[in-house]
Formats: structure tokens, sequence, C-alpha cells
């Protein structure tokens, strides 16, 4: 006789232990695995809310603030804004990467600008800017 029909006949008798241990083990793994998708589904949902959505309207695509601070060696731009319908973002100041570094030039922080921004390459990213008077 083999090990593994040996094995079989002496768990013959723990068979009813065995079947509640198994249907405990598959109910935890079961619940665990809820758990999990859950989680992810939940994890999902927070990443969607984040992600760049296009704009509804042309006109809806400009939003105002002020130059804060510039950056021009990593091409970015810090800008005090208001709410931004397009993104479903609230008032903040946020630092902007900006499409062309030869905007930075004509800025300084204080400015009210007019500005456009969308999402390049999963980053905020200014396409497009007017000085303010």
């Amino acid at each position: 006789m083999n090990i593994d029909a040996r094995r079989m006949i002496g768990n013959q008798g723990k068979g009813k232990k065995m079947n509640r241990s198994s249907i405990l083990i598959a109910v935890s793994i079961f619940g665990a695995a809820w758990a999990f998708q859950a989680g992810a589904a939940d994890s999902h949902m927070h990443h969607a809310s984040n992600e760049v959505k296009p704009a509804a309207t042309a006109g809806a695509a400009w939003a105002e603030g002020e130059v804060r601070s510039i950056d021009k060696a990593a091409g970015k731009l810090t800008i005090k804004h208001g709410a931004m319908p397009k993104f479903d973002m609230p008032p903040m100041t946020m630092a902007y990467r900006v499409r062309d570094k030869a905007m930075l030039d004509r800025l300084k922080p204080g400015d009210k600008i007019k500005f456009d921004v969308d999402g390049v390459g999963g980053e905020f990213t200014v396409l497009r800017l007017e000085k303010l008077k």
C-alpha cells in the first residue's frame, strides 16, 4: 500500500472535521477575496476621481490666478487660482508644468494671469497663458 492510500484510510474517521474545516477555510478565503475586491474598487474610484477630465466646452478651459513662484529650470509655475470646473478642482495653490519654458520669461511673482491647463502625459500642464492688466 502506498503512502497516499494510507493517509486516505487514516483520515476516514476525521471526515467530519475535515469538512467543517474545509468550509471554514473556503468561507474565509471568500471573505478575504470579497474584502480585497471591495478595497480595489474603492481605490479605483479614488484614482478615477483624480484623473484629468476633458473640457466640456472651450470656454471652460481658461482659469484665472496669481503667479506665486517660477522655476525656470524645471519649467514649472506655481499659481494660486480659483475653482477650475474643468477638473472639478477647488481653489488652491499648485505647481504646474508649462508646455514651453519660454512662457516663463515674461512672468514674475504677483502677476495676475488667465491660463489654460490640460493633462499632458499624466501631469497638469499650462498650455496657454495671458497676463491680465
